[in-house]
C-alpha cells in the first residue's frame, strides 16, 4: 500500500519512448514541474500528451516542447506559447485541438471505464463535422485533417459523439497526499489534476506535503488513492517554487 517512491527519477523510469501521457495543470498552476523535468533528463521522446495547454513561459510542458520530445498534443488551448504556434504551423507536431469541457469529460470518462459520450459541444462545427488541421505540412496546406464524428439526435437536439480517453501515464501535483496515494488538491490548482490522474494507467502524483495515512480527512480527499500507482514527495524548495504567469500589482 505504501506508493511512495524515492526520486521523481525512479517515478518516471519505465516512461519510455512513443509513451501517451495526460498531465494536469492549468497556464502555471498546479504543474508537476518537477516530475516533467525528471522525464526530460531520462530523455523519453516521441511523447503523446494529453493535456490544457503544452506549458507556458518555457516552464511545464513547454521544456518537453522546446526539446522536440512531444509528437502529438491533444488539448484546448495554446495560448501564448509561440514554440508551440511554431511547430504547428510548421508541420513538425500534430495537434487536435478540442473544446475545454469536452477534454474535460473525456479524460473523467476514460478513468471511469465509460468509452465515449454524447455531448452538443461542437455539433454544426468542424469538431464534428472533420476538417480542423491536426498537422500541417509546413507551406500553409493541410497534410493531415480530423475525421468527420458520429452525430445524433436526441429529443429533438443534435450531440456528437467523443471518446474517452485511456493513457499509458499521467502526470500530477497535489498540496497533499498520503502514503497510499489520496490526494488533496488547493484551489485552482485542482483543475485538470484529478481528471487526467483518472485517466492515466499508471498515475504519478507530485505531492508538496506528504503525510501518513489516516491524516487526511476522508471528506477533504478530492482523489482517492485507487487512481494513483505512485506517490514523490518534493523538497520543501521544490514545492515553494510556483511561479506567477502575469503579475497584477494594484497602486
Amino acid at each position: 500500500m505504501d506508493k511512495v517512491v524515492p526520486t521523481a527519477a525512479q517515478a518516471v523510469a519505465d516512461v519510455g519512448d512513443g509513451a501517451s501521457l495526460a498531465v494536469g495543470g492549468f497556464g502555471l498552476s498546479g504543474v508537476p514541474n518537477v516530475l516533467i523535468q525528471a522525464l526530460y533528463e531520462r530523455g523519453s521522446g516521441a511523447l503523446s500528451v494529453v493535456s490544457n495547454n503544452c506549458g507556458a513561459l518555457e516552464s511545464g510542458l513547454a521544456v518537453l516542447l522546446a526539446a522536440g520530445r512531444i509528437a502529438r498534443v491533444t488539448g484546448s488551448y495554446i495560448g501564448a506559447n509561440k514554440e508551440f504556434a511554431r511547430q504547428y504551423l510548421a508541420g513538425e507536431l500534430e495537434v487536435e485541438l478540442i473544446p475545454q469541457g469536452t477534454l474535460a469529460e473525456r479524460l473523467r470518462a476514460g478513468g471511469a471505464g465509460i468509452p465515449a459520450f454524447y455531448t452538443p459541444a461542437g455539433v454544426g462545427t468542424q469538431v464534428a463535422d472533420g476538417g480542423l488541421p491536426w498537422r500541417y505540412d509546413g507551406q500553409g496546406g493541410v497534410a493531415l485533417a480530423s475525421p468527420p464524428k458520429e452525430v445524433r439526435d436526441f429529443d429533438g437536439a443534435s450531440y456528437v459523439l467523443e471518446r474517452g480517453v485511456r493513457t499509458d501515464f499521467a502526470l500530477v501535483r497535489a498540496a497533499r497526499g498520503d502514503r497510499h496515494g489520496n490526494l488533496v488538491f488547493a484551489k485552482s490548482a485542482r483543475n485538470f489534476n484529478p481528471l487526467a490522474a483518472m485517466a492515466g494507467r499508471v498515475t504519478v502524483a507530485e505531492v508538496e506535503e506528504l503525510v501518513e495515512p489516516g491524516e487526511l480527512d476522508p471528506d477533504a480527499v478530492h482523489l482517492p488513492g485507487v487512481f494513483v500507482q505512485r506517490v514523490v514527495a518534493l523538497t520543501a524548495e521544490q514545492a515553494a517554487d510556483k511561479r506567477i504567469e502575469k503579475r497584477t500589482v494594484s497602486a
